[in-house]
């Protein structure tokens, strides 16, 4: 690192190229955004723990996506803000590294969290009286730090091969942070292994655990399909539909920008995927979870009951 940095010592992101007037517009915009996805999934958080209904493996990964989800916009979303009005203003090559390490860090543990709460529902759905012995709270914690601890090591990897790179120049990354694509460009040396790292990682980190996922919901639709209480099969489609539309969301996002062909403009294409993938997805994620789910909305519900009765 050292020695990559004798000849690149920072970094300017260039961020959206537009008038100020845009993007004071849009500073103010992504902000309300930032604020909203603080308190949407602080508020998951809070029910969860505060809930003692709650208190079930479902919610405990729950409450890991949403620590998942402040920390991926507490690592990016702030410096994207300073560069909205201060575009200038570099960052330190060990501050970028440090960003992408996190950055791609929080993007493996969100996906690997994912397919744990497809596997939970699975075994909800479709082995109901064997669910408190399946998912016993000894494999729901191995199941997350393992979520945690290849997020963290697979990111490892990425960031070790970029140190080994040498940046001579430009210094400036057209991206909205240090995003590992748009790193690697100013990298003055042959990136194939990089490429090859990341296709892999692709493979293992978006494509196994979607198929996972698929898998599991084929065999909840059968099992919801066989459901004859029309209150039940509701409920299981309720807490199904809602996991759904964040694997969708984030997935679809994700494939499109790491593994989709480029089109003639990648840059720019990056710049807009990314507020998808990592600014609105988890600001979405909160809204998602609690319009579709009936226990978080109960809680909410008897959580402001409780604040209203005792003022």
């Amino acid at each position: 690192m050292g020695g990559n940095q004798t000849m690149v010592t920072e970094f300017i992101l260039l961020g959206f190229l537009l008038s100020p007037r845009i993007q004071l517009f849009l500073f103010g915009l992504f902000s309300v955004c930032y604020v909203f996805t603080l308190l949407g999934n602080g508020v998951i958080l809070g029910l969860i723990s505060l809930e003692s209904r709650l208190h079930t493996p479902m919610y405990l990964f729950l409450s890991h996506l949403a620590i998942v989800d402040i920390a991926y916009a507490c690592n990016t979303v702030p410096q994207m803000l300073t560069n909205l009005l201060s575009p200038t203003k570099p960052i330190s090559f060990a501050g970028c590294m440090t960003q992408t390490f996190l950055y791609l860090s929080f993007a493996h543990i969100e996906c690997l969290l994912l397919v744990v709460m497809s596997y939970d529902r699975y075994v909800a759905i479709c082995h109901p009286l064997r669910y408190s012995t399946i998912l016993s709270w000894r494999l729901c914690v191995i199941l997350v730090v393992t979520s945690w601890a290849c997020g963290c090591l697979l990111a490892l990897v990425h960031v070790v091969l970029i140190l080994r790179l040498p940046f001579c120049g430009p210094h400036k990354i057209n991206h909205l942070f240090c995003e590992i694509l748009a790193v690697l460009k100013l990298a003055c040396a042959d990136t194939w292994l990089n490429q090859m790292v990341i296709f892999v990682a692709c493979m293992f980190i978006l494509v196994g655990p979607l198929s996972l996922v698929l898998v599991s919901y084929t065999c909840i639709l059968f099992a919801i399909l066989r459901i004859q209480s029309g209150e039940g099969r509701k409920k299981a489609f309720s807490t199904c539909s809602s996991h759904l539309c964040v694997v969708g969301f984030f997935f679809g996002s994700a494939i499109v920008m790491y593994m989709a062909p480029k089109s003639r403009h990648p840059e720019e294409q990056q710049k807009v995927l990314f507020l998808f993938y990592s600014f609105f997805n988890p600001m979405l994620n909160p809204l998602i979870y609690s319009l579709r789910n009936a226990d978080i909305k109960g809680a909410l519900r008897r959580a402001l009951f409780k604040k209203s009765h005792f003022q």
